[in-house]
């Protein structure tokens, strides 16, 4: 049943009917800032075992990799303060302006990073500035996905509004893929000497020229029509964060229990497992890094078909049948990880792995390829933005962000490589309970405009 949208006096929820020129400009303004997004937070995370060597020499090999998931964590911190300064603006002077002035800020400092010295230049100043780059690319960021998938979903029509938001995580798919892709030629060009003096800037140095494009074709995009008719009826919010903290609290409450599992399952198995995998398992980093390209290529086909499922049956059923299967099926799945006796990548050990990482991949598309619009539809458009941004970010910085270094360290207290998958299985059983009190999620339903 299609629910109603009861509009605040003076404005009409808009009947959204762009034509395709405009709604490939968006989709494509909207996957090319989340791409250049991940591909440097990929890049990092594949190159965690060279970025601990050139940054956090000196000590044992535990305490390095710790190190360098510890600054990957800290540039999280700053996310949650993100979400609250670019959801105000986005709430207040809109959505198009907001995104084109993360992404040049992101393209930058992902782009500074290609240049810091390093441990054997400077010291410890090394990590420190590292440190910086990453904080100021964090809170970028922290604008970038929700703003980005906001914009989509308030320009996509009603019933292909999960089949186009999907273009949002598609952009996350898609530069991990990248990312993975080039890290593994890197791997196999390189010899480890160039890796750690140069080959591990190359990465980092394409953010300049993506982040352009990226601020080229926002600029050239109208405001979203939910965000107009605010402006035209003037009903943007004053304080967007005040409103949406005093009249949407519950909602906020259960977007961050819904992100839990996207949150610790995206970080987990797309961008730990390469690393989990050559230093807990024996496997070779390019074995590794062929099975992660492998589970992105799944996980990137399947998010559209997700995305369109959802369209049909709706967000809530779709997310709340992800967390299901990754509370029965995560730890047998490690247990055949764990199992798997490598000898090369052909042979029977590695197809396993390789079976085993692409069905993690199809399972996480269940909820990357729906939860984006799940969140856009529980919050009305006066505090969308504000509200997907704070929840999402919080999300990420207390659970996704340190999922690598808490996977690290739970091995290391625990002895136990079955570790990280009891700490994803905890996330899928909050996720449950939160997308099954929504009202949200339910197919055919329309944006608040209120």
């Amino acid at each position: 049943m299609t629910e109603t949208v009861t509009a605040p006096p003076g404005i009409t929820a808009p009947g959204v009917n762009p034509t395709g020129v405009v709604l490939r400009r968006a989709g494509m303004a909207s996957f090319i800032g989340t791409f250049v997004e991940w591909f440097d937070y990929a890049s990092y995370g594949f190159l965690a075992t060279v970025i601990a060597v050139v940054f956090f020499p000196g000590t044992d090999a535990r305490t390095a990799l710790l190190a360098t998931y510890a600054v990957f964590a800290l540039s999280f911190i700053v996310r949650p303060i993100g979400g609250v300064i670019w959801g105000h603006f986005g709430d207040r002077i809109g959505r198009q302006k907001t995104l084109s002035l993360s992404i040049f800020i992101m393209s930058a400092a992902t782009f500074v990073i290609a240049f810091l010295p390093t441990y054997e230049s400077i010291g410890l100043w090394a990590a420190g500035l590292l440190l910086a780059a990453r904080l100021v690319q964090g809170f970028a960021a922290s604008g970038e996905y929700a703003g980005a998938a906001s914009f989509l979903a308030e320009y996509a029509p009603d019933n292909k509004r999960g089949m186009m938001t999907c273009l949002v995580p598609a952009g996350e798919a898609a530069g991990l893929l990248a990312a993975s892709l080039f890290v593994a030629i890197l791997h196999g060009l390189l010899t480890t000497e160039q890796l750690h003096s140069w080959g591990w800037r190359l990465p980092f140095l394409m953010a300049l020229p993506l982040g352009y494009v990226g601020v080229y074709i926002r600029r050239r995009l109208d405001e979203t029509p939910h965000f107009k008719a605010l402006e035209e009826a003037q009903h943007v919010p004053q304080t967007p964060v005040i409103e949406l903290l005093t009249s949407h609290f519950r909602a906020v409450l259960i977007a961050f229990g819904g992100t839990l599992l996207n949150a610790v399952g995206f970080y987990l198995v797309l961008s730990y497992m390469p690393i989990y995998l050559s230093t807990e398992l024996g496997i070779s980093e390019t074995a590794a890094f062929i099975g992660s390209t492998a589970s992105l290529a799944v996980y990137l086909g399947s998010i559209f078909l997700m995305g369109a499922l959802s369209d049909h049956i709706g967000r809530k059923k779709v997310l709340m049948a992800c967390s299901v299967l990754f509370a029965i099926l995560t730890v047998p799945m490690f247990v055949l990880l764990s199992g798997a006796v490598f000898t090369g990548v052909l042979s029977t050990g590695f197809f396993i792995i390789l079976g085993v990482w692409a069905l993690f991949g199809a399972l996480l598309s269940m909820n990357g390829g729906t939860l984006p619009t799940f969140l856009c539809e529980l919050f009305p458009t006066r505090v969308r933005f504000s509200g997907f941004a704070l929840s999402f970010n919080s999300a990420n910085a207390l659970f996704g962000g340190t999922a690598p270094l808490i996977a690290t360290w739970l091995i290391g207290v625990t002895g136990s490589k079955l570790a990280p998958a009891w700490y994803l299985v905890g996330a899928a059983v909050v996720t449950f309970v939160a997308i099954a009190i929504s009202t949200a999620g339910r197919a055919g339903a329309r944006l608040k405009d209120e």
